[in-house]
């Protein structure tokens, strides 16, 4: 009964989710507070769902650091439900092509300003990576990134692509980690209380003085950073009964196959300052 229920009320939060969200990005299509007034309005599934949603962070603080390139560990699709207070007034996400085909969440991912990309054609990574790099300059823009590329599903974290340290050190802006602590297989509809999630920010990372040989390297330590901090949070975190952690100590691939997601230094000059 329960489950029956909570799908009858996220059915009509997702029609009036939509409705709305039309509207608001209908008015100003593409505008960067778009994304930030959708997730908002996804709070309410939190409690809906039965998980509570802790979040540590200083709001005034982490606007004052922006623009920069957000990354975060990609669990699953309640992802856009539990990080809801991440994006900022001026902060976009980027996605692959694939989600404009997506029912609902498509259209309106497009139209809130966010950045799809072409992940299976590698000969155009560097243009569009400078592409990005563009926008942040001339729009001011904050860039939400997934280095993972893929939901990790209980698998623990993903290798990391280097594309988001790429475009951050272009552009000139600073790397801001958050971690979300393990949830997957943790929310189930036809459980009244489905425990505790937390969200934390790690500390800014400035990548403007990095060489390009350090860039792998840097990007494979700050995958073991919030590896570190996921684990800290799993101690603490409130769970229901039987919930079994993820395997974060398994071994890391090398292989960056499948859309490696950054411009090669060979192929894609770096853009000018007045680019």
């Amino acid at each position: 009964m329960l489950l029956i229920i909570r799908m009858l009320i996220l059915g009509i939060m997702g029609i009036l989710w939509l409705i709305a969200g039309l509207a608001i990005c209908l008015c100003r299509p593409g505008h960067p507070w778009n994304l930030y007034a959708l997730t908002q309005m996804l709070r309410l599934v939190q409690r809906v769902v039965g998980v509570r949603v802790t979040y540590r962070f200083d709001v005034k603080d982490l606007r004052s650091r922006m623009p920069a390139i957000f990354v975060g560990n990609h669990q699953t699709n309640w992802d856009i439900v539990t990080v809801a207070d991440v994006p900022q007034p001026g902060l976009v996400c980027i996605g692959k092509k694939s989600l404009i085909w997506v029912p609902v969440f498509g259209i309106l991912f497009y139209l809130s300003g966010n950045i799809l990309i072409d992940r299976s054609n590698r000969s155009r990574n560097g243009e569009e990576f400078l592409s990005l790099v563009r926008r942040i300059r001339k729009k001011n823009l904050s860039l939400w990134i997934f280095p993972e590329g893929h939901r990790s599903k209980g698998s623990g974290m993903l290798p990391f692509k280097t594309g988001a340290v790429h475009t951050a050190r272009l552009a000139g802006v600073p790397i801001i980690p958050f971690v979300t602590s393990s949830y997957y297989g943790q929310i189930k509809l036809n459980r009244w209380d489905n425990g505790e999630v937390i969200v934390e920010m790690l500390p800014p990372r400035d990548v403007s003085n990095l060489e390009k040989s350090e860039i792998r390297s840097f990007t494979q330590q700050l995958r073991q950073d919030m590896i570190a901090r996921i684990k800290e949070l799993d101690k603490e975190v409130r769970r229901p009964d039987g919930f079994v952690l993820p395997d974060y100590d398994g071994p890391e691939s090398e292989s960056d196959n499948g859309g490696n997601q950054e411009p090669t230094g060979e192929t894609s000059p770096e853009p000018s300052e007045k680019s």
